[in-house]
């Protein structure tokens, strides 16, 4: 069977610039409250009636809402509903969702905003236009009842999507108003009201989520699980060397096993085998002979690489400063006493419980994926790019992510894959399925980092001085370099912000010093749930327990002496302190570490009880602290906190090692997850202070770890000091 080329590349448009911006972050604000006409779209006619582009109404009074972000198991969508439906003042009963696609989205000039899901940014990034959207909505639909009563709109009210007029007594539904309000003129934006919190009944409750019913019953479809008529299956290795070719292979070997369609090369690093089941194209892909051009980097090591990070915690080369107040390396020489610690924190993968995948079918004409992805519209500017059809000639159906963490955000590359080998089957969908080894070892990891720290205290306990350095790769480098400035990668610093952000420092000390040193390996990085900050939080807050140790004050306390301009930080701590019997005995063979840090727009604090004995580490309670300013579903927070700590708990027994340049951890018996046996009694505390838009399910991964590790190092009567615990000679339990 011939090696096939891949299909070529489409030319950008300015479409496809406008996709890429969405794909970055950025986002256009247009037309909430265009009308269907304007938006270029129709309802079904009978069927039910779009008032705006965010609601729509059917006769029989089902509140439809349209959702753009994606869902990954955190709420965003029911979360997102809420807002809208507390705006529409709409009977919450009876409200259902409706996902819109990235063709829609674009064909309708991105009236639905930015369709990314990342950053903890869902619902703290679109609550003001999806609650606007909400509210224009109500607002047509009772301008349509004074039309039709003939009185001033003044006098018509809604409660729960039924509208009345007092004076006369008559009422009549949003189901019946909708013909009427879907031909209204829109709003003028600058008359729409947004409720205050205070007054919310939907928002701020905690919900049940919407999408939780099919997945207990298993009518939940994932991308995984799609099928369709005429479907290929399609399993795909590339060269185990990043940056690495794919030299050769021998297609015959395997051409005549059944069932095989084709053996696809895709791009210069990778070879498919197409079959009509998954299962015969993956047999048949191991029995595939290929040759690797593995290039320079066959001989890289984890060694290596921790050497090569070692270098940049003394170097003075591609080193910048962030924070520079005071002097410093000035105040901690001249110290009393000087504490120093250098921590070091290894590649992690995403490990996501559905694998990477995507179904792609192309015509002449058309091109359409179906695919689990966190950013539809990345999704789509890839099917494109690959495909070799405009934007305007593709469609993106998002599904529900089973485990996203960062993976499928702007890292679309198995959106490309699956495209370049479904343009050799035209007309023809094709499933491509990452298995679970090629899935670990082609991640987008989490940094490697290390991180050395001094810190100066006068006689008096009292914290002179302090130095950081964090020597590391970085993901701006690899994927948004024009995001560096000057040579200077601020993103790697999260957490450590002097000024106002949404991740800025907790504390103020008179001499400070913050820095980067950037130091790139061959390995693949991107976000990883709680990006940057996992690894900053850790660094500092377990660098500042044993600082508050050598200067023979409570850990607690030494904290609070820091954080006098800091009110928002304190708060959570305290709230965590007291929630986590800070102070109060414990039992016999039992220890506290605590921890406090802000990312994403929220503030955070952990409290955690483990105990010790021998190699054996166990942790009986972590309770955590959250203030995310505006509380939507206090339930899904606490789901989403919840569901930090497990991931937390990774970060302490799980890592990505590289030999003969390659990922050696392929599959879970060499990559351990947090085991429900393991995970302790958590307990959350939610402290919102209604006045900022927060994020939620990323910000408390970074204080889990540090927390636990602090308790681990009081029990150890030792700093841990590198991760995972093995390193350490110990393992959790």
């Amino acid at each position: 069977m011939a090696d096939r080329k891949p299909v070529g590349k489409a030319r950008l448009t300015r479409r496809s610039f406008v996709i890429a911006a969405a794909a970055s972050g950025g986002g256009f604000a247009l037309g909430f409250h265009l009308g269907a006409q304007a938006q270029g779209v129709q309802p079904a006619a009978g069927s039910a009636e779009e008032v705006n582009a965010w609601v729509v109404v059917q006769p029989d009074e089902r509140c439809v809402i349209r959702i753009a972000r994606a869902e990954m198991g955190q709420g965003t969508h029911t979360g997102l509903a809420q807002l809208v439906a507390e705006e529409l003042e709409c009977d919450w009963d009876n409200v259902s969702l409706q996902p819109i696609t990235a063709g829609q989205n674009l064909a309708r000039k991105r009236v639905w905003r930015n369709m990314s899901t990342g950053g903890s940014q869902g619902i703290r990034q679109s609550h003001d236009y999806v609650r606007q959207g909400g509210a224009a909505a109500r607002m047509l639909l009772l301008q349509a009842a004074a039309n039709q009563w003939q009185v001033p709109l003044a006098e018509v009210s809604v409660a729960k999507g039924v509208v009345r007029h007092a004076a006369s007594g008559r009422s009549t539904s949003y189901g019946k108003l909708a013909p009427a309000a879907a031909k209204l003129p829109a709003p003028d934006p600058k008359t729409i009201v947004l409720k205050h919190p205070r007054d919310w009944k939907i928002a701020g409750q905690a919900l049940k989520r919407l999408d939780t019913a099919p997945k207990l019953t298993g009518r939940q479809q994932y991308a995984i699980d799609l099928q369709l008529p005429g479907m290929l299956y399609a399993a795909i290795k590339a060269c185990p060397v990043f940056e690495g070719k794919l030299q050769s292979f021998d297609a015959a070997k395997v051409s005549a096993r059944r069932g095989v369609r084709a053996v696809v090369r895709v791009g210069d690093n990778a070879v498919a085998v197409v079959a009509d089941n998954w299962w015969r194209a993956r047999t048949a892909l191991d029995a595939l002979p290929i040759v690797w051009d593995e290039g320079v980097h066959g001989a890289q090591d984890s060694a290596k690489i921790a050497a090569h990070l070692r270098e940049g915690l003394g170097s003075r080369a591609n080193v910048f400063a962030d924070i520079d107040v005071g002097n410093a390396p000035q105040a901690i020489a001249g110290a009393a006493r000087r504490v120093e610690a250098v921590y070091s924190l290894p590649f992690v993968t995403h490990a996501c419980l559905e694998p990477m995948n995507c179904t792609v079918r192309i015509t002449p004409t058309f091109a359409e994926a179906w695919v689990p992805s966190q950013n539809a519209e990345a999704s789509l500017a890839a099917l494109s790019a690959s495909s070799g059809l405009p934007l305007e000639q593709c469609e993106v159906y998002n599904h529900t992510v089973g485990g996203g963490f960062g993976r499928r955000g702007g890292n679309q590359d198995f959106v490309r894959q699956a495209a370049l080998i479904a343009a050799q089957f035209p007309g023809l969908p094709v499933k491509l399925v990452w298995s679970r080894e090629e899935d670990m070892t082609h991640d987008f990891f989490r940094p490697i980092e290390q991180c050395k720290l001094s810190a100066g205290l006068d006689e008096k306990g009292q914290l002179l001085g302090l130095q950081l350095r964090v020597s590391g790769q970085s993901i701006n480098a690899q994927q948004a370099p024009h995001n560096i400035v000057g040579g200077k990668d601020r993103r790697q610093l999260q957490g450590y912000w002097p000024e106002k952000s949404d991740a800025q420092l907790g504390y103020t000390v008179a001499n400070l010093r913050t820095e980067y040193a950037m130091r790139n390996t061959h390995v693949p990085v991107g976000p990883w749930r709680g990006v940057n900050t996992n690894q900053n939080g850790l660094f500092l807050e377990c660098f500042i327990e044993e600082v508050a140790r050598a200067a023979g004050r409570d850990p607690l306390e030494f904290r609070r002496s820091l954080m006098h301009n800091h009110p928002r930080h304190l708060a959570v701590l305290n709230a965590a302190a007291d929630k986590g019997d800070w102070g109060k005995p414990l039992a016999a063979g039992r220890h506290r570490g605590i921890a406090q840090f802000m990312g994403y727009g929220s503030y955070t604090a952990a409290v955690a009880e483990v105990s010790v004995s021998g190699a054996e580490v166990r942790v009986h309670r972590l309770v955590l602290a959250t203030n995310c300013g505006h509380a939507v579903n206090p339930q899904q927070i606490a789901a989403q906190v919840e569901g930090s700590v497990a991931y937390g708990f990774d970060t302490l027994q799980s890592e990505s090692t590289v030999k003969d340049g390659r990922i050696v951890e392929n599959n879970f018996h060499r990559y351990p997850i947090a085991r429900l046996a393991q995970l302790p009694l958590i307990e959350t505390v939610i402290v919102p202070t209604y006045d900022f838009w927060g994020g939620v399910g990323e910000p408390t991964i970074c204080v889990v770890a540090p927390a636990i590790i602090n308790a681990v190092s009081a029990a150890a009567g030792r700093p841990i000091r590198s991760l995972p615990l093995q390193h350490e000679n110990l393992h959790i339990v």
